[in-house]
């Protein structure tokens, strides 16, 4: 439980929060470039999701760094929750559309490659999967349902890590 509880407070969780971040979008890169599974628009989304936190947490740890107060750990670890919980949004709603439980956004339907030099908008420029076709399913879930799954771990985890800190954080 000490283990846990030491995990959890400082600038500890937030540094596994950013390297959790950091490994998810290097997995959905090997699936991509190793894989050879594109992302649909909706997949992009969820990434962004994940480039998001990168970018708060590192700015929130610079801070710290400055203003190493207790409150500002909290502040930042219930963020790092929500930004958690935004991405169990988007691949909620992704896997939705998955299961054709809500309709998919327009620009996501799998159509033909539009010339890649052709003036105008580039997200038209090349072939885009379908976002209502998973190409694989582990357990019953997509990727999608996945993701949202493992993002709804992180976002408790930050939130524990949130109330830990409250309670018990004293920094050195």
């Amino acid at each position: 439980m000490q283990l846990l509880t030491t995990a959890l407070t400082g600038w500890r969780w937030p540094a596994l929060a950013l390297a959790a971040s950091a490994l998810m979008l290097a997995a959905a890169h090997a699936f991509e470039s190793i894989g050879g599974l594109p992302p649909c628009p909706l997949c992009l989304r969820q990434r962004e999701v994940y480039w998001a936190l990168i970018a708060m947490t590192l700015t929130g740890l610079a801070w710290w760094r400055f203003m190493p107060k207790r409150r500002f750990l909290v502040a930042l670890n219930v963020l790092i929750g929500l930004v958690f919980i935004v991405g169990v949004i988007v691949a909620g709603y992704h896997a939705g559309v998955e299961w054709e439980i809500f309709p998919p956004p327009s620009g996501c339907s799998a159509g033909p490659p539009v010339d890649p030099f052709a003036v105008g908008d580039l997200s038209q420029a090349f072939e885009l999967p379908a976002c209502n076709e998973a190409p694989f399913y582990i357990l019953g879930l997509s990727m999608a349902g996945w993701n949202g799954v493992i993002s709804a771990i992180l976002a408790a985890i930050s939130f524990a890590a949130a109330a830990i800190t409250f309670r018990s954080y004293r920094p050195a």
